[in-house]
């Protein structure tokens, strides 16, 4: 059990408060100070019993001095090495520690995979085996500074290492190093490292590329939303972009500065999504950490939750959901402690919420209390007219990455890319032409190099703009037509020999259309 004792920061209060469990028979295992003034003592006692607190209590309280009596789930140190933890678990570059001796003192689960051991084995291990021909050690006593992109090969492969020294005290003289922090990164991946900087340099609404006029109108919306502080639904077709939303809606926001954290509720098992979220307290389970774990909740607080795919989550999860949106509490596993957050939540689904009420699959004061504002994300084949403006982006963008001369899209290949249904949407595109870019070896996108998958097909009149006279839309669709099988028979003798007209007719119309050769 843990302890917070709010006290009055004077001599011997800690040692008057010691004073009662070693007369009840207690060991004290560990304690901390904190608060701003020394006003707050923290004692980690293992063997202390509900009932003997509930005994000891009233007594600790009239001791001179403290002012409350209250249960903690974590030590402070116990909460900065799970934060630091977690932080360092969500870097994908090998991250690590260093004395200066050159041994490892700290290192992330990327680091250990690199070096080929456990993580919990990384510490203590000189790098001095790995890398024979550089002195660590010396290096950060000849620069005390920062380093940045030094080249160096470890276990067979290039790295360039950023390098920043540590100080002992506030001087940052060469007494007083006690070591670096080395970040690694591939230098086989710098291309795609410097084209994950150039896709963050836009962030927030600017990032999303509002080409067709129903994506303006939704961004319209959504930045009306952004700084309300109540739930916000997105709902959506799969590959919409709505986590892209949601993070643009939380940087407009008052919590722009705060974390933003996501789950994915589908596929996760009840008992993980639980614990990812609501965190789980000291010995919760067999296998669980001796310190608890802390939940993305509270890794949260202050900032913005965005819970995708919240139709999947499951009825227990629901209920404990809700009662956080109604009074911001909950427990975490295993614990009794109740927890209070400030924390704004977005949820998205691609699911009909309502038909899961109605089915009984999802709670209907949970729907209510979730939709208080919500926007609709349109598929991309309701928003084609601004498709030939995105496909330029996203091929800009994939000829950024692959480090080659951007490419153009050929008439046919926009026809082909319009008369397509997108099952998989925005997130399809940008992977059809990131493919299309790495096939083709010359300067033009040609729909031989569009992997489309026909499935997924939207049924009847899906796609057809139905605006227009009756040959204005038979026009449209004989455009679909013509640009989809024009791939697979690519002249006109061959698609009139394809359809059973002739091929005069045939050539016209892809003239008049603009498809293939004979559009030139």
């Amino acid at each position: 059990m843990r302890l917070k004792f709010h006290c009055q920061n004077r001599i011997g209060i800690l040692r008057d408060i010691v004073a009662h469990f070693a007369d009840y028979g207690v060991n004290v295992a560990h304690g901390e100070v904190g608060g701003d003034h020394g006003n707050t003592i923290y004692l980690h006692l293992p063997q202390l019993l509900n009932a003997q607190l509930a005994s000891l209590k009233p007594t600790l309280e009239t001791i001179p001095g403290v002012f409350g009596v209250k249960r903690v789930s974590l030590m402070p140190s116990e909460r900065r090495h799970l934060e630091l933890d977690a932080l360092l678990s969500s870097l994908s570059e090998p991250v690590m520690s260093i004395d200066m001796e050159g041994r490892v003192v700290a290192a992330n689960r990327a680091a250990g995979q690199m070096l080929g051991v456990r993580v919990d084995e990384v510490p203590g291990l000189s790098l001095d085996r790995y890398l024979p021909d550089l002195d660590l050690p010396d290096l950060i006593r000849r620069n005390n500074a920062r380093v940045n992109g030094l080249r160096l090969k470890l276990k067979g492969a290039t790295y360039l290492a950023d390098i920043a020294p540590l100080h002992r005290e506030r001087h940052d003289d060469v007494a007083s190093l006690a070591g670096a922090v080395v970040t690694l990164h591939r230098a086989d991946r710098i291309g795609e490292r410097i084209y994950q900087v150039q896709r963050q340099e836009l962030r927030g609404f600017e990032a999303i590329f509002q080409s067709s006029p129903r994506l303006a109108t939704l961004i319209r919306e959504a930045r009306r939303m952004a700084p309300l502080d109540a739930p916000l639904l997105i709902e959506g077709e799969t590959g919409t972009g709505k986590e892209l939303l949601a993070r643009a809606c939380h940087l407009a926001s008052a919590r722009g500065q705060a974390p933003f954290m996501a789950l994915n509720c589908a596929g996760l098992p009840e008992s993980m999504a639980e614990t990812e979220l609501f965190g789980y307290a000291s010995g919760a389970f067999e296998g669980a950490r001796p310190e608890g774990k802390l939940g993305l909740l509270e890794l949260t607080a202050g900032g913005t939750i965005f819970l995708d795919e919240v139709g999947e989550m499951s009825p227990r999860l629901q209920v404990k959901l809700l009662r956080f949106l109604q009074d911001g509490g909950f427990r975490r596993v295993g614990s009794d402690e109740e927890t209070y957050l400030d924390v704004r939540v977005i949820c998205a689904t691609q699911q009909d919420l309502p038909s899961l009420c109605a089915e009984g699959r999802f709670r209907q004061d949970l729907y209510h209390r979730l939709n208080v504002l919500s926007v609709q994300v349109p598929p991309l084949r309701d928003c084609l007219d601004g498709i030939e403006e995105l496909a330029a982006h996203f091929l800009d963008r994939a000829a950024r990455q692959i480090g080659c001369p951007l490419p153009e899209l050929s008439p046919a290949a926009l026809t082909r890319l319009s008369s397509y249904h997108w099952p998989g949407n925005v997130r399809q595109l940008e992977n059809v032409l990131f493919q299309a870019v790495s096939l083709c070896e010359g300067s033009t996108i040609d729909p031989a190099h569009l992997r489309l998958p026909e499935v997924g097909q939207g049924p009847g009149l899906t796609g057809v703009d139905l605006e227009g006279s009756l040959g204005e839309i038979m026009g449209d669709v004989e455009k679909r037509v013509l640009a989809a099988l024009y791939p697979e028979h690519p002249s006109s003798r061959q698609l009139a020999r394809r359809l059973g007209v002739s091929h005069t007719t045939i050539a016209n119309k892809l003239k008049r259309h603009g498809i293939g050769d004979e559009a030139e």
